[in-house]
């Protein structure tokens, strides 16, 4: 029997945070690529939808890259590749914009917040921030994935993806595996430590709510002990009214895999609540930043991982997107 198939990314916008981890790269490692056939990506043609460094974007892609295999992906069990080492990719995404209607596009949460913020900014909307859900779904689609991994934010995109599939398979005849999203079991979205109404993004400009990865243990201590608090002094897990200790206790219960209402009653004060908050914070990024160093001493090896895992990516691909050229009418090459 074939296991499941699951596919996932990370885009290199911004160094990679306690919230990545917690959110995603720990199951990646701890159950998904145990339980089925998995592919992790670091989506660099994502990062260029907005106004960008293109040595930013390489460098960060090379670090989420180390990363995640510093987080545990192991390319024996896995495949981690960079999304622009397989043509693939954008082979899929212009079939699917064939596919795809302007209204569908324009209704995506993602992109009138983004466009909004854009504008704000005094910049310009590029195209392919309106179409990137597009090539999102060609990312999954090429490889017949079963289940996206995501969080929240990201559940639109993959309906839009079952959408093009049912609808390019109806229209041209069956090409595509229809995905569904599985969200974490566990709450997954670490929230800003200034500012507990939004998550902990790795976009995000306030650096002293963001704990990152390869942040040094006395600057993880600092950033969490500065973290905003609410009024009152009871430790009580109580995410719409107490938002800034709820997000304490539920980071605290995901580093020594607890429950955050049980915590709430061990404290007495936000200081000690602090306190064991860094110090299990610092506990996990350890072993992480212990491995990506050793890792970045040898990056012969991180290149070789994902050349081979661009390989294997796109013999995966291959069949299935041309399989998509010639249903809808293309001539063969």
């Amino acid at each position: 029997m074939e296991r499941t198939r699951v596919f996932s990314g990370i885009k290199p916008t911004g160094h990679l945070t306690l919230g990545n981890y917690l959110g995603a790269m720990r199951r990646w490692a701890e159950v998904d690529q145990h339980r089925s056939q998995a592919l992790f990506c670091v989506v660099d043609l994502h990062a260029l939808t907005v106004d960008h460094d293109p040595a930013r974007v390489r460098r960060l892609s090379r670090q989420a890259a180390t990363l995640l295999l510093a987080a545990g992906l192991d390319p024996e069990l896995c495949t981690l590749f960079v999304q622009s080492h397989v043509d693939e990719h954008a082979r899929l995404s212009y079939l699917l914009e064939c596919v795809a209607t302007d209204g569908e596009m324009r209704r995506m949460i993602q992109y009138k917040e983004k466009a909004a913020r854009e504008q704000q900014r005094g910049g310009s909307v590029r195209l392919s921030l309106l179409t990137y859900p597009v090539l999102m779904a060609a990312d999954i689609l090429a490889y017949g994935t079963d289940e996206v991994p995501v969080g929240d934010d990201q559940t639109q995109h993959v309906e839009l993806t079952r959408d093009l599939a049912v609808r390019f398979n109806q229209r041209y005849g069956h090409t595509f595996v229809v995905p569904k999203a599985t969200p974490p079991k566990v709450a997954a979205r670490v929230m800003n430590l200034q500012d507990p109404s939004s998550k902990m993004g790795k976009s995000d400009d306030s650096g002293p709510g963001i704990v990152y990865l390869l942040d040094e243990p006395e600057v993880v201590e600092k950033k969490v002990m500065r973290a905003v608090t609410d009024s009152g002094r009871d430790v009580v897990y109580d995410p719409q009214e107490r938002p800034g200790i709820a997000n304490l206790l539920e980071i605290l219960a995901a580093c020594q895999g607890g429950n955050p209402e049980a915590l709430s009653g061990v404290y007495e004060s936000y200081g000690a609540l602090k306190k064991d908050t860094a110090e299990a914070v610092v506990e996990l990024l350890r072993p992480v930043q212990a491995r990506h160093r050793e890792l970045c001493a040898d990056p012969a090896h991180v290149e070789g991982v994902l050349r081979a895992g661009a390989e294997k990516a796109r013999e995966m691909a291959r069949p299935r997107v041309d399989a998509a050229y010639r249903a809808i009418g293309l001539l063969p090459a």
